[in-house]
Order: structure tokens, then C-alpha cells, then sequence
């Protein structure tokens, strides 16, 4: 029987989707940018919302980015707002203080990604030749 999903998790993937549509029609700040909602962490008791947003940039960004600081700063000054906007949309009794905070969870995946290729080259890890070997051995 599968797991069922906590009422926690469900109020927070339902919260991403939220405010994903909420940041990208209602906030007009040109400072924010392209910002993408990737993840939504809900405490327990409701008391707090962890929000990981990425930003769409031509350059790597990091914490310390001037642009990722203004636009962090740009949500969290318009949190409340984006939380009434949630909480009437959700029909939520207690609703979550947001908390947005940058995901550096892209950058770590590219960095190892790069580490993975300097190992092992670009070659892939099956090539076609192997594959065709098998199943002719299979078929015989």
C-alpha cells in the first residue's frame, strides 16, 4: 500500500503553486526578476514557510549576488502581501509566515556535474556497440 502524503506536504506543494502564479502576475517589482519557486518546506505547526526560490540568469549566481540580495529582499518585503494572497486562496485558518531564501541546490547539481565529466570524460557510460552485443547474445 502506498504512503500517503501528510497534510504538511500537501499544504506546501499546493503553497508552491501558489505563489508561483502569485510572484509571476502580481509582483510588479522590476528588481525581482525571473524568479522560480522550487521548493515550499512548511513547519509542523504552521508557524513558518520556507520558500527556495531560483533565479533565471545568464551568469551563476550565488548567496551573495547582488541581484539574488535585491530580489530576496524585494519577497520577503512583499511576504505579506503574498501571504494574504495565499491564505485566501488556500481558505487556510492558520497560514504560514514565508521565509524565501535562495536554492543553491542548482549550482551544487552543476558543480558535480562538472566533477562527474572531468572524472570520466564525455564518453557515454553505454556505448550502442555493447547494447547490440547483448541482445544478440540474448537472442542466440
Amino acid at each position: 500500500m502506498p504512503r500517503e502524503f501528510s497534510r504538511i506536504d500537501r499544504i506546501g506543494d499546493q503553497m508552491q503553486r501558489e505563489l508561483a502564479q502569485l510572484i509571476q502576475r502580481e509582483v510588479k517589482d522590476p528588481r525581482v526578476g525571473m524568479v522560480t519557486v522550487n521548493a515550499v518546506k512548511v513547519s509542523r505547526d504552521l508557524g513558518y514557510a520556507d520558500i527556495y526560490v531560483s533565479l533565471l540568469s545568464t551568469e551563476e549566481l550565488t548567496e551573495e549576488s547582488p541581484e539574488v540580495k535585491e530580489s530576496l529582499s524585494v519577497l520577503n518585503k512583499a511576504s505579506g502581501f503574498l501571504r494574504g494572497q495565499v491564505g485566501r486562496a488556500m481558505k487556510l485558518r492558520v497560514m504560514p509566515q514565508l521565509r524565501f531564501h535562495f536554492d543553491t541546490l542548482q549550482g551544487y547539481s552543476r558543480k558535480m556535474d562538472n566533477l562527474i565529466r572531468q572524472a570520466v570524460g564525455d564518453k557515454p557510460a553505454v556505448s550502442d556497440d555493447d547494447t547490440s552485443s547483448d541482445d544478440s547474445e540474448r537472442d542466440a
